[in-house]
């Protein structure tokens, strides 16, 4: 199971324990943010789509959308997401609690803009029903990012 593989990755950093599992559904932003008792903008939703072939993962604040001309402009390609199939496939965890944590080989993470302006922030892992906070730093670290890029819309004040 998904959430197996994140908390062994987690415990390699000795943060495990920071893992929260809930008895409710959080695979939406408004229900996570509904089980953790924050902002919806708070949640740092993972999006997952296919460029040359691969998969790559953009980490976002929950109130972000995916800006079409940005991203073009970025990787080069339309944005196409993953298919609830190909993301457990190519990236090792299914839609609902897709994280930048124990992903497949070969799998890019990239962190938005939009996810600057907390101190921290609350990304899925690796299921359905689980979340961690963890500070930007603790983000940029721990997802392995490749960068951070400004692919979204609908969050600036």
């Amino acid at each position: 199971m998904a959430i197996e593989r994140v908390k062994a990755f987690f415990a390699q950093y000795g943060i495990e324990n920071r893992v929260r599992e809930f008895d409710v559904s959080s695979a939406t932003v408004d229900l996570a943010a509904q089980a953790l008792g924050c902002e919806p903008c708070r949640i740092a939703k993972t999006l997952s789509f296919l460029v040359d072939g691969r998969a790559i993962l953009i980490v976002a604040a929950g109130d972000a959308k995916i800006d079409n001309p940005k991203y073009k402009a970025r990787f080069g390609t339309k944005a196409r997401m993953l298919t609830p199939e190909e993301a457990v496939t190519l990236v090792g965890h299914a839609v609902g609690g897709v994280c930048p944590f124990a992903v497949n080989e070969g799998v890019t993470v990239y962190l938005d803009e939009s996810l600057k302006r907390f101190a921290t922030v609350f990304p899925a892992c690796g299921s359905s029903n689980s979340a961690i906070e963890l500070t930007i730093p603790e983000l940029e670290r721990y997802s392995n990012c490749a960068a951070w890029v400004d692919v979204c819309k609908n969050w600036q004040g």
